[in-house]
């Protein structure tokens, strides 16, 4: 299996592995810093570097394990490579997935409505949720929640626990727990804000900024109907 280094420390940038299988244009190494897409997250990109050869990885897929795509025939098994993973690509994926968080824990703690769905990229964001139509002066005043809980700079910390705990002391209504296959018995928790009373604190396992400052100023642009009591919201950080 890969080990994912990404789990314990999301800036690593530049990492070295070992090819352990080689199949055409998709490779599999001992270890990784490229995320593979999962959670309404998008994959890394980047390069593989190997003595005087470059490869562009141009999708990372988890399956049995994760796999890397590759833009030709990838090294034979064996082989020793350099990666580096697109810091700006993977920027912006933090920075959404962390305001995502923010979104999820304010719309259920102010608004009853939770998360059923949501999809991040560089530039945009959007989040479904089970409510049954959201005014206008309640998307401003969302908006101006989520900025306040972004200028307050909270901590955002990662950890695991153990699944039976986390089935007991998270809300199940975050977490969904039950989604999980029964085979993983240790949970991946991201936590934000105070370590007593965290404003958010739920099973993930993408990639997320070290504090709420570092989303940067956001703006929920719009929203539209997904059916009975579901709604869309739409959101963009700066460009920063």
């Amino acid at each position: 299996m890969t080990d994912p280094l990404y789990l314990d420390d999301p800036d690593v940038r530049r990492f070295e592995a070992t090819v352990d299988r080689s199949l055409g244009d998709r490779i599999v190494l001992d270890r990784t810093a490229f995320y593979p897409e999962g959670g309404g997250q998008p994959a890394d990109a980047g390069v593989l570097e190997a003595g005087d050869r470059r490869w562009r990885v141009t999708d990372v897929q988890k399956r049995d394990t994760i796999h890397h795509h590759l833009d030709g025939e990838g090294p034979p098994a064996g082989t020793a490579v350099t990666g580096i993973v697109d810091d700006d690509r993977r920027r912006a994926h933090s920075r959404y997935h962390t305001a995502q968080h923010l979104l999820s824990a304010v719309l259920l703690a102010e608004y009853d409505a939770p998360t059923t769905g949501n999809a991040l990229y560089a530039d945009r964001a959007r989040l479904d949720c089970d409510y049954d139509r959201f005014a206008d002066d309640e998307l401003a005043a969302i908006e101006g929640r989520l900025n306040e809980l972004i200028e307050g700079d909270l901590p955002v910390r990662r950890y695991t626990l153990d699944r039976e705990r986390a089935e007991r002391e998270l809300d199940s209504e975050r977490t969904r727990l039950e989604l999980l296959p029964a085979s993983i018995t240790e949970v991946r928790i991201v936590e934000i804000g105070d370590r007593e009373a965290p404003l958010d604190r739920t099973a993930c396992a993408g990639t997320h900024v070290r504090s709420t400052g570092e989303i940067g100023p956001l703006s929920v642009t719009g929203r539209e109907t997904r059916g009975p009591e579901e709604e869309r919201l739409r959101f963009r950080l700066d460009g920063r």
